[in-house]
């Protein structure tokens, strides 16, 4: 018995030991992290390397790991600034950061843990007020692919003197203030009244190209009329008006009235189409 208890005594001791091991000889490093170790002698130098990924040895009471992020974070900067033609716009970037792997210990040394809180919302607010004073209001409108583009590549520019890297900046947010929003709208409502009268005008130059070309038809007929008048004498003229007669009769025959037609000789009327109807 007294084996067994001084068995589970060794055996309680050994695990005591690895587990007080354990605690102060190792530390963890979990995925998408890095460990900058600080040494309470000799301190943090820039360039030593970052603890990747694991489980490492440390001296206990004299070196302690600082824990830092290494994935992609977003953050939202938002900036009131001027335009060109002094309009004032409300700008927003979406900015995806990290911190260079190998100048991790640079990072901390300047920055701290909270590197891109101490640096992102200034040099954002900066770059967007240099690139937007390049534009007017119309062009941020226009031309955002390149507004987008011109104020990625400065911020990138401005970051990476920190040691920071943007894997993505894109422009999220993008108002005007309401004098120029009424601006816009008046200039949409002169540019309409613009086009209709346009079209109004249009309208109207066809109208009298076509009274023109209608009033030279006639011209011509009247003139081909006197020209036939005067090789044929009064003959065109009756030719016409048995034309008349003819088609005058044909609607009055086939009218559903009773239509009495006056006798060109001043005898007895003649009666036309009774249609439907038994009187005589």
């Amino acid at each position: 018995m007294q084996r067994v208890l001084g068995a589970a005594t060794s055996l309680g001791g050994a695990v005591l030991f690895a587990g007080i091991a354990v605690e102060f000889f190792t530390f963890d490093v979990d995925a998408g992290t890095r460990a900058v170790m600080f040494d309470k002698i000799r301190g943090i130098k820039e360039d030593q390397p970052s603890v990747g990924e694991g489980t490492h040895f440390k001296i206990p009471f004299i070196q302690i790991p600082v824990i830092m992020d290494v994935r992609s974070r977003p953050r939202s900067i938002h900036s009131v600034t001027g335009t060109k033609d002094l309009q004032m716009v409300n700008i927003s970037l979406r900015v995806l950061s990290r911190p260079r792997e190998d100048q991790m210990a640079k990072i901390y040394l300047t920055l701290g843990t909270d590197f891109d809180e101490r640096i992102l919302p200034s040099i954002g607010n900066e770059v967007l007020k240099a690139v937007v004073a390049q534009y007017n209001a119309e062009e941020l409108l226009s031309k955002r692919a390149l507004v987008s583009e011109g104020i990625r590549e400065a911020l990138v520019e401005r970051a990476a003197k920190y040691n920071l890297i943007l894997d993505d900046v894109s422009i999220t947010h993008l108002t005007f203030g309401r004098e120029f929003a009424r601006a816009i709208e008046h200039k949409q409502v002169a540019q309409q009244e613009a086009e209709t009268q346009a079209y109004v005008v249009a309208k109207a130059d066809q109208e009298r190209k076509a009274a023109v070309i209608r009033a030279e038809g006639e011209a011509e007929a009247a003139q081909l009329i006197s020209k036939a008048m005067a090789a044929a004498g009064n003959g065109l003229i009756e030719v016409r008006r048995i034309d008349t007669a003819k088609d005058v009769a044909h609607i009055v025959a086939n009218s559903r009235n009773i239509t009495y037609l006056p006798s060109s000789k001043g005898g007895s009327n003649m009666l036309l189409n009774v249609g439907g109807s038994n009187q005589h």
